[in-house]
């Protein structure tokens, strides 16, 4: 019974996630995490600027890219996120902060069960599947994070940290081919994220081997 639960649950998963070349690594998917594995995928910073919600995306993406140094990409980064994390109603919003409070309190199952209806409200708002996909991974439920992750990339190709996310996932279950091009995506997206281009590197001569 419980293999056949289990084959039932990647067969589900795998038609989702085919879509985007991810089911391969659904096999691998429920395996325990390693250890010194990442605590949570890529999150927004503590402290956000107020922005405009008719602030344009494209050019705060443009100005990411041209940006000159790390503090001046901070501080673009940041105003991204905060367009993000702007929530389409009161009832998101406090249903948003319940979340973030029980994963204070370590109650991820009861952050889960708010997201679930922020994301049944609001099926839109991509911040909602994002904080739920790191939620399944620190659950080591890859499966599922991994289906999330896929709904922000849907609505939000250049979105970063899910692109980010993708890749700590992808390496943790062992695809380190996908988990390149995960990160490689985010670069392409974000020049200026932490220890990604490092993951690069040591990937690239993994996968690819070093130039001769």
């Amino acid at each position: 019974m419980a293999v056949r639960f289990l084959f039932a649950r990647t067969l589900c998963l795998a038609l989702v996630l085919g879509t985007v070349g991810l089911a391969p690594a659904l096999a691998q998917a429920d395996r325990p995490a390693p250890s010194g594995k990442q605590q949570k995928l890529p999150e927004a910073p503590a402290k956000l600027p107020k922005v405009d919600r008719t602030k344009n995306l494209d050019f705060l993406f443009g100005a990411l890219k041209a940006a000159p140094d790390e503090a001046s990409a901070k501080h673009v980064e940041a105003r991204i996120w905060a367009i993000w994390l702007q929530t389409p109603s009161d009832t998101a919003s406090l249903l948003m902060a319940r979340a973030k409070t029980a994963v204070d309190a370590k109650k991820i199952d009861v952050a889960i069960k708010l997201l679930d209806s922020v994301i049944k409200l609001r099926p839109d708002y991509i911040e909602a599947w994002n904080r739920r996909a790191t939620l399944y991974y620190m659950q080591n439920d890859y499966g599922r994070s991994l289906a999330d992750i896929q709904q922000v990339l849907i609505r939000e190709p250049r979105h970063f940290g899910a692109l980010a996310g993708l890749g700590m996932i992808m390496q943790e279950v062992g695809d380190d081919k996908r988990a390149l091009d995960a990160y490689r995506k985010a670069l392409a997206v974000n020049p200026h994220l932490e220890k990604i281009p490092d993951q690069v590197k040591s990937l690239t001569e993994k996968v690819e081997g070093r130039d001769i």
